[in-house]
């Protein structure tokens, strides 16, 4: 195996999930991710856990979403119901065999699945911001991922290792560090009014009065490298030009515009599918809104992926998801959707916060 793999594995379980003797632990991913649901495995064991594997197949999920009736999709397996309730910890490893699997299928049919599953996304987060359920989510490389990226496979394990900091002898302190950085910028955004973002792609501003920034340094996400918070809902107001596609089920939504005003998305265009970006604005009314906006700040990620993981971290960009907020940021924009779009700030662009230039051009200048 390759000695990257167990140090992937070591960083899942014993610093993005701390995992405890006696803890419920679910472990789910891809069939094609098997190398890492393993090693994760063994070591949710060796700090003794109580690991239930949960196995994805790519083609059982495309079948269901073609085939299956209205009862058969608002049908809940009780066993993932109950693991949502009462475990104690939730690792995500995907691991895409053809990320384009679910092109054929209907925007709306995506959603009617997605609306259905709600509840287990729900109680996920609302048990996560109690401090009652720790998660963390995560991709393994595989040659589908590789594809999309552009590059071979051992070019990818290169780059998805490397964003990890899984090819350093101590990845723990390597994000413990990045976490210190990040922190100085959160606590300077905490306890502010106003945001406005200017340049080539984007004139919106936003409040984010009382709500609160977090700092995501590895222990939700992996690889991380970003500060975000939910933005006030009513707030938002003027218009964005997305700069990278933007993947929902396997499907590109490039060239995405989107206007808003009082904080609701009035106006909405993308070069493609943009029959999807509709159906995703028009699942329930929180589509329309914000539930998040935050700043990339991972400098080892310099380059589009087509995977939202990494993209979203690219160092020099914004994003901002349409639909749920993360109850921690004091967001209360409530939807079945939560979809990350990218924005590249490192030409011509500004961010101001209270009247005080932030950020130019992709750096922090405070």
């Amino acid at each position: 195996m390759d000695p990257r793999i167990e140090r992937y594995a070591d960083l899942l379980v014993n610093y993005s999930t701390s995992v405890k003797k006696g803890e419920w632990v679910g472990i789910i991913g891809d069939v094609e991710a098997l190398p890492a649901l393993r090693a994760v495995y063994a070591h949710v064991l060796a700090a003794g856990g109580n690991p239930s594997l949960m196995l994805i197949d790519e083609t059982s999920e495309r079948h269901f979403a073609r085939h299956a009736s209205d009862e058969q999709i608002q049908w809940l397996d009780p066993m993932q119901s109950l693991y949502y309730d009462r475990a104690d910890v939730y690792i995500r490893i995907r691991g895409s065999a053809n990320t384009r699997a679910m092109t054929s299928i209907p925007g709306a049919r995506v959603q009617q699945i997605a609306k259905a599953r709600q509840i287990w996304l729900d109680t996920r987060l609302s048990r996560a911001a109690q401090g009652q359920f720790k998660w963390v989510g995560t991709i393994f490389p595989t040659q589908a991922h590789a594809q999309e990226a552009n590059m071979s496979l051992e070019e990818f394990e290169d780059f998805v290792y490397s964003a990890m900091f899984c090819d350093q002898p101590d990845p723990k302190a390597a994000w413990e560090q990045l976490g210190r950085n990040q922190q100085s910028k959160v606590d300077y955004l905490n306890g502010k009014k106003h945001i406005r973002c200017v340049g080539p792609n984007i004139d919106l501003s936003l409040s984010i009065e009382g709500r609160k920034f977090i700092n995501c340094c590895g222990l939700n996400n992996m690889p991380d490298g970003e500060i975000f918070t939910g933005p006030v809902e009513d707030s938002v107001n003027g218009w964005v030009r997305f700069s990278y596609p933007s993947l929902v089920s396997g499907r590109a939504v490039s060239g995405i515009e989107l206007k808003f005003v009082d904080g609701k998305v009035v106006e909405a265009h993308a070069e493609q599918n943009d029959e999807l970006l509709q159906a995703q604005l028009n699942t329930d009314d929180g589509a329309r809104y914000l539930g998040e906006f935050a700043i990339g700040t991972n400098f080892g990620i310099n380059k589009f992926t087509s995977n939202i993981l990494y993209d979203e971290k690219i160092g020099g960009t914004i994003h901002m998801a349409i639909g749920r907020s993360y109850a921690e940021t004091g967001g209360k924009n409530q939807s079945a959707v939560h979809w990350d779009m990218i924005c590249d700030m490192r030409t011509d662009s500004e961010i101001h916060v209270d009247g005080e230039l932030f950020y130019r051009n992709g750096d922090f200048t405070v």
